[in-house]
């Protein structure tokens, strides 16, 4: 218990020394790093229906995004465990090289094997993205100051979700599928040089060998668990064989990861980070907010096109209140943390408007304006914004300078594992919702309709008749109505770990010491 408090209290005290021009440099290309991690798969989406039209191979679609989902989610831990052993600065870049070897061997592509493949290695890159980033704001910037950056961060965010499928687009029409590919090179190739030319950290290199069965346990644990949820009531049943021995072979490899770690020389995820209660709760709180972000940004869209008649071409824009509310209070969040070096009341704020603001949005209907429900959004933007960098300051606060690159790696592999559970049990709510009500409303036509896919596009919603699109608009509003009152239930369990979390003061530069 006394290392708990010891942990829990520990300031980054052993920052290097700050030089305010180059600080600047780094952050810059941070932020685009980030915006590389996080714009990919949004403008990748809407290229895909011309990928597919070129190169064929429509019954392997969903493993584009699958396969780089994966790899990403596998290779995360191990990024962030690397940089602790043998120093950011270098697998950082590394990192960012894999992804644009995989990104430009992506554009290459010539068939849809081929795609797969190279999405693959993008994904096994894009896992130290986010993980670098984070990592390295931690080694530069004290606690206390670095609330300030949350706003960056955040609006990086936004970017990304609001301008991925207008760029995704407009590349697409003007130069070419491939393109959406290409485009990450020329903002990678900058980012590469401004790091290794302006960032300075301290070099390390590890006595200890790397844990490959703790990795090799883990990733097929994270594999598993990511094709449950991609796979589960879509591809095959939540009951059939598939799944269940999916299930079975990824709680045996993380059990057996857990039992491993405790006799590994470096393990690849200390298990004694978990002691600290803080570091615990924000995991939580971090899984959550994944897999209500995530849930909320696949279904608000599909309602609003569907059911508001809201056009698809700018589908990003639709989410604008929400992601607006998210940026403002983020950067109000990260003001007030580093001007009071305190933060308890961010997680408990955020959590309880996340539940409101999902309860909101279960009660849209087809009648419901597009005012009201831009308010329900704005109110879980607000939520989100209490939430999404907390988080990570908090966990980062929490463990010693040594486990800075693991405490990044698990609280973004939880926050990418709680997507994933988000839009899968969220997406197989509203599906079965949505055939059940259509079954009512339309009958044997209702069935026909949605025996696919719950989820039709604009041009086959024109082609239905009358009686059927108003039952499909009926059916949309009711397993919305289903998935968001899910998502304010699990928010729930985000508030009680919140009201949980010990407030320990940020220690480092006070508000007065400018130093960036």
């Amino acid at each position: 218990m006394a290392h708990t408090q010891a942990v829990d209290a520990v300031a980054v005290d052993a920052v290097p020394e700050k030089q305010p021009r180059s600080v600047r440099v780094v952050l810059l290309a941070l932020m685009i790093t980030m915006m590389l991690a996080m714009l990919d798969n949004m403008i990748i989406g809407t290229a895909m229906p011309t990928i597919v039209g070129e190169l064929g191979g429509l019954e392997h679609l969903s493993w584009v995004v699958t396969a780089y989902t994966l790899a990403t989610a596998a290779s995360t831990p191990l990024w962030g465990k690397l940089g602790d052993m043998y120093g950011r600065k270098g697998v950082f870049m590394s990192s960012i090289v894999l992804f644009l070897i995989g990104s430009a061997l992506s554009g290459m592509a010539q068939d849809m094997g081929q795609l797969i493949g190279f999405r693959a290695v993008q994904g096994l890159g894009a896992g130290g993205l986010m993980v670098g980033v984070m990592a390295i704001i931690g080694d530069l910037i004290p606690p206390r100051e670095r609330g300030k950056y949350q706003g960056m961060m955040a609006g990086v965010m936004a970017l990304a979700m609001i301008g991925g499928p207008l760029v995704g687009g407009t590349i697409t029409d003007h130069w070419g599928w491939r393109w959406s590919f290409y485009i990450n090179l020329p903002l990678g190739i900058v980012a590469l040089l401004a790091i290794s030319a302006v960032l300075q950290l301290p070099k390390k290199r590890a006595q200890a060998r790397i844990d490959y069965p703790g990795a090799a346990l883990l990733t097929v644990g994270i594999t598993a668990i990511v094709l449950v949820t991609t796979w589960g009531g879509t591809e095959y049943a939540w009951t059939s064989a598939r799944i269940m021995e999916l299930i079975g072979i990824g709680v045996a490899a993380l059990v057996g990861f857990v039992f491993w770690q405790t006799k590994a020389a470096e393990p690849v995820l200390p298990l004694h980070i978990f002691r600290s209660r803080n570091f615990t709760l924000m995991s939580i709180i971090g899984f959550i907010a994944g897999f209500v972000m995530f849930g909320a940004t696949l279904f608000l869209p599909l309602y609003q096109q569907s059911v508001q008649g809201a056009s698809a071409t700018n589908s990003g824009l639709l989410l604008l209140p929400m992601l607006g509310a998210m940026l403002v209070t983020s950067m109000v969040a990260g003001r007030v943390t580093t001007n009071s070096g305190r933060y308890y009341v961010f997680p408990v704020a955020g959590s309880a408007l996340m539940v409101v603001g999902l309860y909101l949005l279960s009660t849209m209907d087809t009648g419901t304006s597009r005012f009201t429900s831009g308010v329900f959004m704005a109110v879980v933007g607000l939520g989100m914004g209490c939430l999404m960098q907390i988080t990570m300051l908090v966990a980062q606060n929490s463990v010693e300078m040594k486990d800075m690159g693991v405490a990044s790696s698990s609280t973004t592999l939880f926050r990418t594992l709680g997507s994933s559970f988000g839009v899968a049990i969220m997406g197989a709510l509203f599906n079965n919702r949505v055939q059940d009500v259509m079954a009512e409303r339309a009958g044997a036509l209702g069935s026909k309709v949605t025996e696919q896919s719950a989820q039709l596009d604009a041009a086959s919603l024109a082609k239905l008749p009358e009686a059927a699109r108003e039952a499909y608009q009926h059916a949309v509003s009711s397993g919305t109505h289903s998935a968001f009152l899910l998502g304010a239930v699990v928010a729930v369990v985000s508030l009680i770990a919140a009201v949980f979390v010990k407030e320990v003061p940020l220690k480092g530069a006070g508000p007065k010491e400018e130093t960036v």
